[in-house]
């Protein structure tokens, strides 16, 4: 299967990277969010993404307007009518994908594959809310997604070997780099990322280290381009927190209970860089 063009639902920072990487490799990409506006705004975001780029040399003005010409704001599932793919990054909660599966599964052509960017929820269940589970599969691409050359495919237990063979291609025509896991919590990046980070946040409540002293650790320390609280909110501490409930209740684990301190920034809304405050202070950043 040739895919030429694609839907992402949600226009929130991973769907709007993810029609970006696309359009930047001659997709047409419809990023559909609850209305034009939101969708509109997640455009918007991309062209500032890509003027930065102009402005460092990185990128022709005549190639920045050729890929937002490919991405296609709307806030109607009916756009997706020639989609070959429709891939969705919303909010990590199963009963939101869930519905927006079932809406995508409507929407979509027939023969059209169905695509999670979920980090930690599973591929089998979401297949199973559809009519065409065999076309259901996960594509968990890593944030920011313009930026990270990481693909995490999921075969769900009903995925066909067409539907993951063209997945994959895709996921090499964008420029990532492959790996494929199995359908179980977290699968293999968040298996191990999530439980590094929640750890850190035991390590800052017990008041072991400061902050800036827990990241400068893992830099220094552990050659990590970005330590794990920095990362976090990067990340988006609700997001870390939805991934570390779903890795202590579908394994049974107490290793894996969320620190008290992540439940309570997110309480307080505390959630990162979107909020301008999580572990780090982002006031005054732009």
């Amino acid at each position: 299967m040739s895919i030429e063009v694609i839907g992402v639902v949600g226009a929130g920072q991973m769907g709007r990277g993810i029609a970006q990487v696309a359009a930047e490799a001659g997709l047409t990409a419809h990023l559909l969010d609850v209305d034009m506006a939101t969708a509109e705004n997640g455009v918007e975001q991309v062209a500032r993404t890509l003027s930065r780029r102009v402005e460092k040399g990185e990128l022709s003005a005549d190639a920045r307007t050729a890929i937002l010409s490919r991405v296609r704001p709307t806030g109607d599932y009916a756009s997706f009518a020639d989609a070959q793919m429709v891939i969705e990054a919303a909010t990590e909660r199963f009963e939101l994908k869930a519905e927006l599966f079932r809406r995508m599964d409507e929407a979509a052509p027939e023969g059209a594959i169905l695509a999670s960017n979920t980090s930690s929820i599973s591929i089998t269940k979401l297949a199973a809310c559809t009519t065409r589970p065999e076309l259901v599969v996960g594509m968990h691409f890593m944030n920011p997604v313009p930026v990270m050359k990481l693909v995490e495919l999921i075969r769900a237990l009903q995925t066909s070997e067409a539907t993951f063979a063209a997945t994959r291609a895709l996921a090499e025509r964008l420029g990532k780099t492959v790996i494929t896991s199995l359908d179980r919590p977290g699968f293999i990046v968040n298996r191990m990322l999530i439980p590094f980070i929640n750890e850190a946040c035991f390590v800052l409540e017990e008041g072991i280290g400061t902050p800036e002293e827990i990241d400068a650790g893992a830099k220094l320390g552990l050659n990590h381009p970005l330590g794990p609280l920095a990362l976090a909110d990067l990340i988006g501490l609700d997001t870390c927190l939805a991934i570390a409930e779903v890795l202590h209740s579908q394994l049974g684990d107490d290793k894996y209970r969320p620190a008290p301190i992540l439940r309570n920034y997110v309480a307080a809304g505390w959630l990162g860089r979107k909020t301008r405050r999580g572990f780090h202070d982002y006031s005054e950043r732009r």
